[in-house]
């Protein structure tokens, strides 16, 4: 597929005259990222039982899918040791039927934790630790293309020993907690890919750089140690308003990579909390945005996953964060405005940073 700026811009002229997405978009993104060696595809929960016009957005474009929140701890055991499982199957089993191949998102993560683990002995959740792996990977062993293993084990104003984000696995365990969920999930499903995925490595100011040679010196850590780990993630919630060197980013991928782990965007989406109140001003300093981003990025021949964190508005994460509406207002806008962090809209017809998104993949050498 070799899409011109003119095809791209008459099939989403096309899609956007579309009030209700029901059929297959014009621009099917996870096909033009499958002709280029590159899994396209989105997060997505719940809210798909519910919604069916966002159900056939998720199938017709998804060529691989992430389960948002309910295989992540907090979720599948949140009043104590015993899961509950019954999302989670229906949305693997979802999944698996509409030919998406599935994530498992945050399997170890310090947030978010439950009160009754954190009022466990160290031993006790270690032991906690090595069950919940083991449980879970090996419940949908064979299912799954890959696990987020361990979710964001940096963050550097938490003030600890080299960096380490604060909570219950690394009190109890040290850092020695990432290998040990790395090595369950890989008794538990040794097919599956895991990868160990992280934030804030894509900004360019003090955060983001902090991270960066941590999370090298783990990932060589880890290898060197024979620990299964198949791929990096990297979020990707990119903020306009803060320092970016997309070139810098992408030489920093080529690092991790040069370890011999595959790379992963896990988390796309851009923040816009900066930018104007006026919607077709705002939707195209998203779509310049994501188009920097992705022209330098894709170009890294590791990269193997493209994965917004949803596809629409409709479902954006930035509604229920607290801090998004004062964002907003900081920056002089009004912070009743509708967000626009997402490649379609509310109404699930695709923005123009969709097609930046289709241009950039195509822009790809062929698999």
């Amino acid at each position: 597929m070799n899409l011109s700026r003119r095809t791209l811009l008459s099939a989403l002229a096309a899609v956007s005259a579309v009030r209700s997405v029901q059929a297959k978009p014009i621009v099917d993104l996870g096909a033009i990222g499958h002709e280029h060696g590159l899994m396209f595809g989105s997060a997505f929960d719940r809210e798909i039982f519910r919604d069916d016009a966002y159900r056939a957005l998720i199938s017709a474009n998804c060529r691989i899918g992430s389960i948002e929140n309910s295989l992540k701890f907090d979720w599948l055991r949140a009043k104590g040791p015993v899961a509950d499982f019954a999302m989670a199957d229906r949305l693997v089993t979802f999944a698996t039927d509409t030919k998406i191949q599935v994530r498992g998102t945050g399997l170890i993560w310090n947030d978010w934790a439950p009160d009754w683990l954190k009022s466990l002995s160290a031993s006790e959740i270690a032991a906690t630790l090595d069950r919940h792996v083991d449980e879970t990977v090996s419940r949908y062993a064979g299912r799954m293309q890959s696990w987020d293993v361990v979710n964001e084990p940096f963050y550097p104003p938490h003030h600890t020993q080299d960096g380490y984000r604060k909570g219950p696995w690394l009190d109890s365990m040290g850092k020695n907690y990432i290998a040990r969920a790395f090595r369950g999930a890989a008794a538990a499903d040794p097919n599956a890919r895991l990868v160990l995925n992280e934030a804030f490595c894509e900004q360019d100011d003090e955060l983001g750089r902090s991270i960066r040679p941590s999370l090298l010196s783990l990932v060589t850590e880890l290898k060197h140690a024979g620990v299964k780990l198949d791929a990096v993630g990297f979020q990707a919630h990119l903020k306009p308003h803060l320092p970016f060197d997309d070139q810098a980013f992408a030489a920093y991928l080529d690092r991790i990579a040069a370890t011999g782990v595959d790379i992963y965007i896990t988390e796309f989406d851009v923040d816009d909390s900066s930018l104007p109140d006026d919607l077709a001003v705002r939707d195209r300093m998203v779509a310049e945005r994501c188009t920097k981003f992705l022209s330098a990025v894709l170009a890294v021949p590791h990269v193997k996953a493209l994965i917004c964190w949803h596809l629409s508005d409709r479902y954006s994460w930035y509604k229920s964060a607290d801090w998004y509406a004062r964002a907003v207002r900081s920056f002089g806008g009004d912070p009743t405005r509708p967000v626009r962090t997402h490649l379609a809209d509310s109404a699930l017809r695709p923005k123009s940073d969709w097609l930046s998104v289709a241009r950039a993949m195509d822009a790809r050498p062929r698999a």
